[in-house]
């Protein structure tokens, strides 16, 4: 009998999860099932119950569930602690288990894509103040060596909110995007956390790209485009970019590590989720 894995949220249709995870299944022989529940807000406690009551061995959770779904489980990570967040799930002899692989699975996309840039004590900014926002900074804060981690948001009082979540571990300052775009070429590695660049709205960019004499690292969290219009200019000014399709595989590599003991193939699985984003 195989074993059941799934991934909760609402929406969940568009979810990647299923594909990835059972490639893996596939690839490594393993007796296992990874499906998608759309479960709504009103519905959470329910599904968790269902979910441990049938014998479930471990689960993913997205959007808008990530926050709501911690008093609902028996042990809480400390990483998923600061991050405010969960989103994979453990379940050992009945009890679950919640963990926050987002932002380890950015700074090891950072690390397997663009090792240079974390060698350098780099000044980052990051633009957006969300939870992704919130997932990348915390979690570069904590665990990277920076010269600089400045976070800039159109609201300037949720730039703030999170710079002072970071204070205490680097560094750090809030701005406005204009003062932001203003400093732009001082940055070794610019993030963008926000939407701006999606689908229906893919021609946005989160700030403008100004001229710079040196070489500096442009990343945005989307993969839907695989390059938004915002990298398309990074690359054109010569900059190195990197999309938001790395973070997507190694934080589910490291859900799928927390799950079975073991990290598995990401070469491949980028070159396969590439394929099918394509398509």
């Amino acid at each position: 009998m195989s074993e059941l894995y799934a991934v909760i949220g609402d929406p969940i249709g568009h979810s990647l999860s299923p594909a990835m995870h059972q490639f893996w299944y596939k690839n490594n022989h393993m007796a296992c099932h990874y499906h998608a529940f759309k479960v709504s807000a009103d519905d959470l406690a329910d599904a968790v119950k269902g979910l441990k009551a049938i014998g479930i061995k471990g689960f993913n959770v997205t959007i808008p569930h990530k926050i709501n779904i911690m008093p609902l489980l028996d042990h809480i990570d400390e990483e998923a602690k600061m991050l405010g967040a969960v989103n994979t799930v453990v379940n050992r002899g009945g009890e679950l288990y919640g963990y926050n692989t987002d932002g380890l699975g950015f700074l090891l996309s950072l690390e397997k894509e663009v090792p240079e840039i974390l060698k350098q004590n780099p000044k980052v900014l990051i633009i957006g103040a969300g939870g992704a926002a919130r997932a990348v900074g915390l979690t570069l804060a904590k665990h990277a060596e920076l010269k600089q981690l400045d976070i800039s948001n159109r609201t300037i009082d949720k730039a703030k909110r999170l710079s002072s979540e970071c204070e205490p571990l680097t560094k750090t300052r809030a701005l406005s995007l204009e003062e932001a775009k203003g400093r732009l070429p001082d940055y070794d590695l610019i993030i963008n956390g926000t939407s701006l660049g999606m689908a229906p709205h893919t021609d946005q960019t989160p700030i403008a790209i100004m001229p710079s004499e040196r070489r500096q690292v442009f990343v945005d969290l989307i993969y839907r485009p695989l390059k938004t219009a915002w990298l398309r200019q990074a690359e054109a000014e010569g900059h190195t970019v990197l999309n938001g399709l790395p973070m997507l595989i190694y934080q589910g590599a490291l859900a799928f590590n927390h799950w079975f003991g073991f990290m598995p193939d990401t070469k491949g699985m980028q070159m396969f989720l590439e394929r099918k984003l394509e398509d």
